[in-house]
C-alpha cells in the first residue's frame, strides 16, 4: 500500500486532515514526525496568509446589504483569482467537467447534493444510451472540443448494470465468499484499488445502499456480549439510526460524542472518558466505535488519533467513509489505522443517477467477531447483474449463486435444515443496460464482453486528478463561499443581522469541503430551511437538508435562543420536527467550479429584500394559476 500523503509530507507542513487530537484540529507534527518552533511558526504564517487572502477576495466590498450590490460573476472571479492564483492549477477538473459532464451545463443545474463517489461519466452514459437504442440521428460527442447539442440530454437514461437481492448472511458471505461474476470481480478490484484498500487485508460485500450496510452489520454484530455502541455524528444520519435501532434489540447501550455550539467541534474530553469508561481488565468487551474522518453536514474534520484510541481500549472500529470526498483514502494510511469495517457508497453519474449501491468492507482478522443474525439470512447483500443477460440469466445466475453458497454455509452450519438455506430470491426492477467499455477516441466502438475491462470513468477521472490537486481546489472555493455568505448583512437592521449564520468552522484551512447555514430574516428570526431550499429547487440549485444534534451549549441564553428558533421554524411546516437544530448543507465536489458556489451566493443574497420570499409565492402562483404553499 502506498504511503499516505500525511506521511510523506511530513516535517514542516501540516496534515490536512487533523492527524493529531485536539478536537478535530491539526498540528505542524504528522504521524511522530518532529517539528520545531521554526516550522510551526511558518505553518500559523502560512495559514494567517491563507485567511487574509480570503478575506480580501471580495475586494472592494467587505458588506453586502442589498443583492442588486454583487460584483458580477467575472469581476468576482477576477479578484478571486487574484487572491488565489494557484486556483489555475487546477483548471484539469474544468475540462473534465467541460467534455464528460457537459449535462450540468446545458441543464443549468447546481449540484451541492452530492456525497460519495461517481463510478461513470455523464459523456460515458451517453454512448451507452447510443450503442444501446442504435441511433444513428445521435451524433458521437467523444471527440468533440465542444459539448452536444441539447437533445442529447433528452436521450433515454442509461442504468450501466442492475442489483439483484441475495438470501445469504453477512457472516457466511465474508468468510466463506460467493460465487462471482465477471462484472464483480471486475468491479471489486477497481473499486478496491480507487479506495486504497487492500484486497489481502479486507473482503468486500456488495451492499443495496448505505444504510443496508449499516444494518447489515449491526445485525451481525455481537452486542450482547460487546453491549456498547459509540458514534461521533454532528447530525441526524438515517442509516446509522437504523444501526442504533437493531443494537437495542439485541440490548445494545447507544452513547454519542457531543459538540460545542455553534463550531461542533468534538468535545474531547467526554469523548475520551466514553471510549475509556469502564474496567479496563474486560476492554475486549466494548464495542462498536463507529467513526466519520468528517462530518458531512458541517464540514468539521476530526482527527484519525480517535480510531487508534478506541482500538486501544478494546472496540472494534467501523469507519464511516461516506462523507469522504474522492481520493481522500489515499490519507488515510491504513496501514497505520487499519478499521475493523468500513462502509463507503456510489452513484452512477453525479447530477444525473444517483442509484448504485454500497460497499462493506470487512477486515480479515476481524472476520470471526461477525455471527449469525437470529434469522436465516441477512436484508440487503446483493449482485451486480450485467443487464445483457438479465432476462435470460438473471435467475439462473442467482439459483446457481445460492446454491453454491449454501454449499459453503452447510459446512459449518450442520445444525440448520436444509429448509433455511434454501434460496428465497427478492428482485429489485430497474431500467438495466450493461457496463461496458468505451474508448473516447473511437465513436464506434462496439460494446465489449464480459471478459473486457470495465472502464469507470467517473473514479478514473478523480484518479487523475489526485489528493492533492482536489483537496486544493475545495479549499479554496468552500473558503471563498464561506467568506461570501458572511458577507451578506440586512440593510437598515438596528442590530446588524447578517443574513446567513454558518454551524461548523468558518473561514479556516482544514474545514471540509461541506457547510452548513441557516437563512435569516431582517428580524433575526429564520427562514425555515426546507422553505430556502424549495426556493433553491426552483433556481436550479440543489442542497440538502439535515438536523444537527448531540449539542452542548454553552451558554444557557444561547440555548433558549435556539430551541425558541427551532420551535417557530417548525411550526411553520406541518410535518417539520423541532428535534435538533435543522440546517441546509452544501457539499462541494471534484467538479464544482467557481460559477457554482457563485451562483449560490446570488441566490442567498435575494433573502436580503425582506419580501423575497411573498414575491416568489406570487409569482408561482402566476405561473401555475394555483395556490401553493411554499
Amino acid at each position: 500500500m502506498p504511503s499516505p500523503p500525511c506521511s510523506r509530507e511530513a516535517s514542516g507542513r501540516s496534515c490536512l486532515h487533523g492527524c493529531c487530537l485536539h478536537g478535530g484540529a491539526s498540528s505542524s507534527s504528522t504521524y511522530g514526525a518532529s517539528s520545531t518552533p521554526k516550522s510551526r511558526e511558518k505553518v500559523n504564517m502560512f495559514r494567517y496568509d491563507f485567511t487574509l487572502a480570503i478575506s480580501s477576495s471580495l475586494h472592494p466590498n467587505t458588506q453586502f446589504t442589498n443583492h442588486e450590490s454583487l460584483p458580477s460573476l467575472h469581476e468576482a472571479f477576477s479578484s478571486f483569482t487574484k487572491s488565489f492564483p494557484q486556483f489555475s492549477q487546477t483548471d484539469q477538473s474544468d475540462l473534465i467537467r467541460a467534455h464528460q459532464y457537459y449535462h450540468l451545463t446545458l441543464s443549468n443545474h447546481v449540484c451541492f447534493d452530492y456525497i460519495g463517489h461517481c463510478l461513470f461519466s455523464y459523456s460515458q452514459s451517453q454512448q451507452q444510451t447510443q450503442y444501446n437504442s442504435s441511433s444513428s440521428q445521435i451524433p458521437s460527442t467523444s471527440s468533440s472540443s465542444s459539448p452536444p447539442p441539447p437533445q442529447l440530454l433528452h436521450s433515454q437514461e442509461p442504468l450501466f448494470f442492475d442489483i439483484s437481492y441475495k438470501s445469504v448472511n453477512l457472516h457466511t458471505q465474508v468468510l466463506y465468499g460467493g460465487q462471482e461474476s465477471e462484472l464483480e470481480l471486475q468491479m471489486r478490484k477497481r473499486i478496491m484499488d480507487y479506495m486504497n484498500i487492500s484486497e489481502s487485508d479486507y473482503s468486500m460485500v456488495f451492499t443495496a445502499n448505505q444504510s443496508s450496510a449499516f444494518k447489515l452489520l449491526a445485525d451481525s454484530y455481537p452486542f450482547r456480549n460487546n453491549p456498547s455502541l459509540l458514534t461521533v455524528y454532528d447530525y441526524k444520519n438515517e442509516a446509522v439510526d437504523v444501526m442504533k435501532e437493531s443494537s437495542k434489540k439485541k440490548g445494545g447501550r447507544i452513547m454519542s460524542a457531543e459538540f460545542s455550539w455553534p463550531n461542533m467541534r468534538i468535545r474531547s474530553r467526554k469523548l475520551r472518558r466514553r471510549i475509556g469508561k469502564g474496567n479496563q481488565t474486560r476492554k475486549k468487551q466494548r464495542g462498536l466505535f463507529v467513526f466519520p474522518l468528517q462530518s458531512r453536514v458541517t464540514g468539521v474534520r476530526y482527527s484519525y488519533m480517535w480510531m487508534s484510541i478506541a482500538q486501544e481500549n478494546g472496540w472494534h472500529v467501523l469507519l464511516d467513509a461516506c462523507s469522504l470526498g474522492p481520493k481522500d483514502m489515499d490519507s488515510l494510511g491504513l496501514s497505520l489505522f487499519k478499521p475493523d469495517f468500513l462502509i463507503c457508497s456510489f452513484f452512477k453519474v453525479f447530477g444525473e443517477n444517483p442509484s448504485g449501491f454500497g460497499c462493506l468492507f470487512v477486515k480479515k482478522s476481524s472476520a470471526s467477531v461477525l455471527k449469525d443474525p437470529t434469522f436465516a439470512s441477512s436484508t440487503g447483500i446483493v449482485s451486480l447483474v450485467p443487464a445483457s443477460k438479465r432476462s435470460e440469466f438473471s435467475e439462473e445466475y442467482s439459483i446457481s449463486m445460492d446454491m453454491e453458497t449454501d454449499r459453503k454455509q452447510s459446512k459449518f452450519e450442520t445444525s440448520k435444515s436444509h429448509e433455511s438455506e434454501e434460496v428465497s430470491l427478492k428482485k429489485k426492477e430497474h431500467l438495466v443496460s450493461e457496463i461496458t467499455e468505451f474508448d473516447g477516441e473511437e465513436s464506434d466502438q462496439s460494446v465489449k464482453s464480459d471478459n473486457s475491462a470495465i472502464t469507470c470513468k467517473g473514479l478514473d477521472h478523480a484518479d487523475s486528478l489526485g489528493l492533492v490537486l482536489i483537496s486544493r481546489r475545495a479549499r479554496y472555493l468552500i473558503n471563498w463561499l464561506v467568506n461570501a455568505l458572511m458577507s451578506l448583512q440586512h440593510p437598515h437592521s438596528q442590530y446588524g443581522h447578517q443574513l446567513v449564520r454558518i454551524y461548523g468552522p468558518k473561514i479556516e484551512f482544514d474545514r471540509g469541503p461541506s457547510l452548513a447555514f441557516n437563512v435569516f430574516d431582517w428580524k433575526g428570526e429564520k427562514i425555515d430551511p426546507l422553505i430556502v431550499q424549495k426556493l433553491a429547487d426552483r433556481n436550479n440549485i440543489s442542497l440538502s437538508y439535515g438536523i444537527l444534534n448531540h449539542i452542548l451549549f454553552s451558554d444557557k441564553h444561547e440555548q433558549e435562543r435556539e430551541t425558541k428558533l427551532e420551535k417557530c421554524a417548525s411550526d411553520q411546516v406541518e410535518g417539520s420536527s423541532s428535534e435538533g437544530i435543522s440546517v441546509l448543507t452544501a457539499a462541494l465536489g471534484l467538479l464544482t467550479n467557481f460559477e457554482d458556489i457563485y451562483r449560490l451566493w446570488v441566490f442567498v443574497s435575494r433573502f436580503l429584500d425582506a419580501d423575497f420570499v411573498e414575491k416568489e409565492r406570487w409569482r408561482y402562483m402566476a405561473l401555475n394559476q394555483r395556490t401553493v404553499e411554499i
